[in-house]
């Protein structure tokens, strides 16, 4: 009987259609020139360049430009900043206080915060890469408001691989995209399993994780037989990166069907540790939801994790009214102290770097009637664990908070920071690509030590 030949595409035909014959296929397969193998596991964890502070990163991102003025660095609304001045200068619209340790100011949206500022180094003097929210947003997250480069997540998967093959190294919690889309966790040029796995909020965080079947074997079976005519088709094509991440993929697909159900199920949390960070038992779409599942993910070894705080549209982006932060700030501020609190507990909070960071900042002139515009000048992110100083506030902006007046910090001293405190020299972490070797921090960046223990 002659048999048809046998092909990748037929073949995953026929395997999804059910008509072939497992012993046959394999054996032909077997019997063929055994195909190359990927040249090595591509998300093996490996050395850092120096001992490292921080093990994992949790960035926070709020899309849309907070107003720095209105959060972290408050101003005064007396003196003419009321909105009635020549300039329509226009102080902080909400009152503030000062934390009672370690004396930092931080407005009344985030309470709970304030009450954890001894925990954090609050940077007031970041200066971003561009003004307009798709340029800033891609900025803060690849080092280039012009260029698509891969993301910081990425670099980190690249240069430090991961502890949890059963995972993605890079994971981020969105349940809308920010400004910059997908851009924002590419790999661009690196291989394409660095690249960022979306999770959406919600009773199925990953599509279509759960198996179609319920015989193991089987499903073991079929996903072997991919994966040898994957290899097989790869064999003369080993260049291909496209290729070699979706056979990794699949792998990691198979491995998280046990372990990402579990990872996200919060459920699994004791009352207290719910009622710490304000979830509600069986609420699968609030902020609180992504602050504990980051940390879960933190436990079982996913090296960059990014929560993406975009609240109801339109997100932090409060041009008409400033009043619009508070509801956006009531449902991240509690959960992001539940975060460092509960890392503090567990042991974690000194291997993890918690980066919280927004595009840019707003005017410290109004738009609208109680709004403000975009202003990239000067505006305020902070840090918490991974080996920074807790208690202390870096840099200084003027008494109307439009420019900064010392320690100024851009989007590539942060990163070279961030790459710092995980082990790796910013100069030293490259790709070569198109005829030269490219960096996260291109040619600029410097260590920011002054908040470093």
């Amino acid at each position: 009987m002659n048999r048809p030949r046998v092909t990748r595409r037929n073949s995953i035909r026929s395997l999804i259609g059910g008509s072939i014959l497992f012993p046959a296929i394999v054996s032909e397969l077997m019997a063929a020139e055994e195909s190359t193998s990927l040249s090595a596991e591509p998300l093996t964890p490996k050395p850092t360049h120096f001992p490292a502070k921080a093990k994992r990163i949790i960035m926070v991102f709020a899309t849309g430009g907070v107003s720095h003025i209105d959060t972290f660095d408050t101003k005064s609304s007396g003196n003419g900043r009321d909105g009635s001045g020549k300039d329509k200068l226009m102080g902080s619209v909400f009152p503030s206080n000062a934390n009672k340790q370690c004396g930092t100011v931080v407005s009344d949206l985030f309470p709970h915060l304030r009450d954890s500022m001894q925990d954090i180094c609050l940077i007031r003097s970041m200066k971003s890469a561009h003004f307009d929210h798709t340029e800033a947003a891609v900025g803060m997250h690849t080092g280039s408001a012009t260029f698509t480069r891969p993301s910081m997540g990425s670099w980190l998967s690249y240069g430090l691989g991961t502890v949890n093959q059963n995972l993605p190294s890079f994971i981020v919690i969105a349940p809308h995209l920010p400004y910059g889309g997908t851009q924002v966790y590419a790999s661009d040029f690196l291989p394409a399993y660095h690249q960022g796995t979306r999770v959406i909020p919600g009773n199925e965080p990953i599509a279509n994780l759960a198996a179609k079947t319920t015989q193991e074997r089987i499903q073991q079976m079929e996903l072997g037989l991919v994966d040898q005519l994957n290899r097989q088709y790869l064999a003369g094509r080993s260049d291909d990166s496209r290729l070699a991440a979706r056979i990794k993929s699949y792998e990691t697909a198979f491995h998280m069907q046990t372990a990402g159900p579990e990872a996200f199920d919060v459920q699994q949390e004791d009352d207290k540790t719910l009622g710490m960070y304000g979830l509600k038992r069986g609420d699968t779409k609030s902020f609180a939801w992504q602050c504990i599942v980051a940390r879960r993910l933190a436990e079982r070894g996913v090296r960059f994790i990014e929560l993406v705080d975009s609240g109801s549209r339109p997100n932090w982006d409060s041009h008409g009214n400033m009043k619009e932060h508070v509801p956006l700030a009531k449902a991240a501020d509690q959960p992001l102290a539940a975060l460092i609190r509960d890392l503090k507990q567990r042991g974690m909070f000194e291997e993890t770097l918690i980066v919280w960071a927004t595009e840019f900042g707003r005017t410290p002139t109004k738009e609208g009637k109680f709004g403000r515009g975009h202003h990239g000048d000067c505006f305020s992110i902070w840090l918490a664990g991974g080996g920074v100083k807790g208690g202390i506030v870096h840099g200084e902006t003027d008494d109307i908070g439009k420019s900064i007046v010392h320690g100024q910090v851009d989007v590539h001293d942060l990163h070279a920071t961030i790459l710092n405190q995980m082990g790796i020299d910013h100069t030293r972490l490259t790709y070569r690509h198109a005829g030269r070797d490219f960096r996260l921090t291109d040619v600029h960046g410097r260590v920011v030590k002054d908040i470093l223990l």
